[in-house]
């Protein structure tokens, strides 16, 4: 019943429009469609949006929201100008059109090729469809559609078309009937110009990756249609100008290289009169949920003669972890996210403290440093960046899901955490049923897998300067921040290095935060004479990256430096007690993790509230064995 009536309010604004002259009617919609720009305030955010997409790099913002006006007064004109005209006789119709470069289309058909039509939302694009047979009618004449939502305006809309000759092709029905329709000599034509969805080719447009129907390429490889751009445009009041461009056919040129072309082609037509293009469509959509490209059927191309990096960025903020030992478990995420689109350009918000980490990641552009206990200012800092097109929030809290949306970024993707899942509107599932423990890393890359992406296979290690030099320096971790039940006993830790250092020379390298000083102090105590450098509580996260790659090994507790040591390649000996390996072990081969299951572990306590048996029960013995399997 409401599609009745819209459509019935729809007929009766049809009948004001044809009982008016065409050049009021034209003035009347230009002052519609100012009236629209000044009111319709999401359309108009959307259409400078679009425009900022396609021509920031060429014209200021003033010139742009100028244009976005234009286009507003243009559409209102050949919307109504374009009903009259369709109720109009086609000889009086085409008296107001100016028509250039028609014989392209009668060159290819007098040789008998049938000729496909990439038409484009440009001025009053309907007019085409209308008019088309009055040039070519003596083939036959088509056009692939899509039905409209309401079906009695889309039977209205159709009988308008096909009153002046044109056979309408159904999307959804395929396309046999317009493959039958060239191969029997024909015209048809096709909008190319709109975001394809799931099923396009991911190809440039002004410069930035767009869904693209191949859909005019595949026809004209099969059929050897030839491919003839349409534009038209609004040369006056009421005068409009129809102008066709041949896009030739290269021999063996791929389906996706000719559907690239046709990109270049429209963006041409609409550079020609900008005001003119249907603005108030997202052309350029990010796809939910899968807005990395590893996954779709078509693909992705970029012309040879473009290289990647002259592509329009998809600018993607990643909201790492607050701690360094979740930090590097995310890292595999954020290198497969970098790898799951070419135009993707990386920006990593950490807080101070870590942003050295991710600035020895060659996958990250941009490292964005924010303080950790101020929202406003974390929002600040994002606000004076480039415009975002989506953010991954890693951790799991409240805030950090409001700081990007308090940044106003329209994507917003996420585990659904504490009490936040109204601030995302990409909530990356859980498993659905229990199953055996995942390590963090894992349980992270589900979030490269719901946008679409590819996990990488396991990485190299960034690059590390190891010093082969004698004697050898081994680093020790013996502290923990997280508290007293993930750190084995300090003397063993001397213990083991007291064992090694009696069987090779070896200088020891202490590290930890400042809350390990007094471990550190007695584990150096008890080393006596072996040579060691107690760095504990001195070093900034860039020093202990710095002084860690040049290490052989590292002895650790389930410590955020044993994290970073699998990061840049050095071999672990982890103790693991409270704390749960297969959960958060350290990346990559060649590690080894000295745990005793007990009855009680993993308790995930920070204090041990009984004897501290899992801790008790590694011996010094097995480190100093691990630690020398590691150095061979």
């Amino acid at each position: 019943m409401l599609d009745y009536c819209v459509y019935l309010l729809y007929r009766a604004g049809w009948a004001v429009a044809t009982a008016l002259p065409i050049g009021l009617l034209f003035v009347l919609g230009q002052g519609l469609g100012w009236c629209a720009w000044l009111f319709a305030s999401s359309y108009r955010r959307l259409a400078l949006q679009m425009v900022r997409i396609a021509f920031a790099r060429e014209k200021s913002e003033p010139e742009l929201r100028r244009l976005v006006r234009r286009h507003f007064q243009n559409l209102g004109a050949n919307l109504l100008s374009g009903i009259k005209l369709s109720a109009l006789p086609s000889e009086k119709a085409v008296q107001r059109i100016t028509i250039e470069n028609v014989d392209a289309i009668h060159h290819q058909l007098r040789n008998g090729r049938p000729v496909l039509l990439v038409l484009s939302h440009l001025s009053n694009w309907e007019l085409i469809a209308q008019l088309l047979p009055r040039w070519v009618g003596y083939v036959r004449n088509g056009t692939v559609y899509q039905k409209l939502g309401n079906p009695y305006i889309d039977a209205h809309v159709r009988a308008q078309r096909g009153r002046a000759g044109v056979e309408l092709f159904d999307r959804r029905e395929g396309f046999h009937g317009a493959i039958e329709l060239l191969r029997g000599g024909g015209v048809i034509g096709i909008l190319s110009d709109q975001h394809a969805g799931d099923h396009g080719l991911w190809a440039p447009f002004f410069g930035r990756l767009a869904s693209t129907t191949p859909l005019p390429a595949l026809l004209a490889k099969r059929t050897g249609a030839a491919l003839i751009g349409v534009g038209l445009y609004t040369s006056g009041r009421a005068r409009w100008r129809l102008a066709f461009t041949q896009l030739l056919i290269q021999p063996g040129e791929s389906i996706p290289a000719l559907t690239a072309r046709t990109n270049e082609l429209i963006a041409q037509q609409i550079r020609t009169a900008p005001a003119d293009w249907f603005w108030v469509h997202n052309r350029w959509k990010t796809p939910r949920p899968n807005f990395l490209l590893s996954k779709y059927k078509r693909g992705v191309f970029v012309p040879p003669d473009m290289p990647a990096e002259n592509l329009q960025p998809f600018r993607m903020l990643v909201r790492a972890p607050n701690w360094l030992g979740d930090a590097v478990m995310s890292v595999p995420v954020v290198r497969a996210i970098k790898a799951g689109r070419p135009d993707m350009h990386l920006t990593v918000a950490a807080p101070a403290k870590l942003a050295a980490l991710w600035q020895v990641v060659p996958e990250v552009d941009t490292v964005l440093a924010i303080p950790e206990r101020s929202l406003a200012g974390t929002v600040r800092s994002l606000g004076k960046e480039e415009p975002f097109d989506a953010a991954i929030v890693f951790p799991n809290s409240l805030r950090a899901a409001l700081e990007v949306w308090l940044a106003r970024i329209p994507r917003r993707i996420g585990f659904r955490g504490h009490r936040r899942s109204w601030l995302l509107n990409q909530i990356v599932p859980e498993r659905k049923k229990p199953g055996p423990i995942e390590h963090q890393t894992t349980r992270y890359l589900r979030i490269v897998k719901d946008l679409g992406g590819e996990p990488l296979p396991t990485p190299d290690p960034l690059a590390r300067a190891l010093n082969q030099s004698s004697p050898r320096k081994i680093a020790l971790c013996p502290g923990a921040e997280y508290g007293p039940a993930k750190r084995w006993l300090p003397e063993r830790f001397a213990e083991t290095a007291t064992a090694i250092s009696q069987q090779q020379p070896v200088e020891w390298i202490l590290f930890g935060t400042a809350k390990d000083a007094a471990i550190g102090q007695e584990v150096a105590r008890a080393l006596g004479d072996a040579p060691c450098t107690n760095r504990i509580g001195q070093t900034t996260l860039t020093q202990l990256i710095d002084e860690l790659r040049t290490c052989a090994a590292l002895l650790t507790n389930d410590t955020g430096t044993m994290h970073l040591a699998s990061l840049l390649g050095v071999r672990v000996v982890a103790v693991f007690g409270s704390t749960e390996p297969r959960l958060t072990g350290p990346l990559g081969s060649g590690h080894v993790i000295l745990r005793h299951q007990v009855e009680c572990s993993p308790c995930f306590l920070r204090e041990c509230p009984i004897d501290f048996r899992c801790m008790k029960a590694v011996t010094a013995a097995e480190a100093t064995a691990a630690l020398l399997s590691v150095l061979k």
